[in-house]
């Protein structure tokens, strides 16, 4: 199990008893800094005291578990709108959604598809780039995937 994985495990209790849904958690090196982020969301989105709230109690949980041997900065934020889709829970949660996508190597041709999420299912997604044109993309395929933030919004 690795490190995010083990953070997950430890988030997962809290997060259903402060009924928040764990979106991701990231363990992450910058520069000579460590950062794990753990990012939470819930209907009607996350404010900085359901945040603030999440940290305090998830703090004292990694005090007393310590599972991370070297110092790291913690960090608990929402995914914010133009969310990373990286799991396929993240897929099942925004079917409907407009969604930017681009897969490692060409399928039907391209390399990045804009469109609405229209179905996930055992490691397969449908995005409808219009009514006539829709692609199945496995998941495995996929280099990066965003919720679309606006008609502007270019994520790739």
């Amino acid at each position: 199990m690795n490190t995010a994985d083990r953070i997950r495990e430890l988030a997962q209790p809290l997060c259903d008893e402060q009924e928040v849904f764990l979106w991701d958690v990231r363990f992450e090196k910058e520069g000579s800094v460590w950062y794990l982020r753990v990012f939470i969301d819930k209907d009607g989105g996350m404010d900085m005291d359901g945040c603030e709230a999440f940290s305090r109690s998830f703090g004292e949980i990694l005090d007393r578990e310590d599972p991370i041997p070297q110092s790291y900065v913690l960090e608990v934020g929402s995914p914010g709108l133009g969310r990373h889709l990286r799991r396929a829970e993240h897929f099942i949660a925004c079917i409907g959604d407009e969604i930017m996508v681009k897969t490692i190597r060409p399928v039907n041709g391209e390399r990045e598809f804009v469109g609405i999420l229209m179905s996930y299912d055992k490691g397969v997604f449908t995005i409808a780039q219009s009514e006539d044109e829709k692609d199945r993309i496995e998941f495995r395929q996929t280099d990066c995937a965003f919720v679309k933030l606006n008609d502007d919004a270019d994520l790739f």
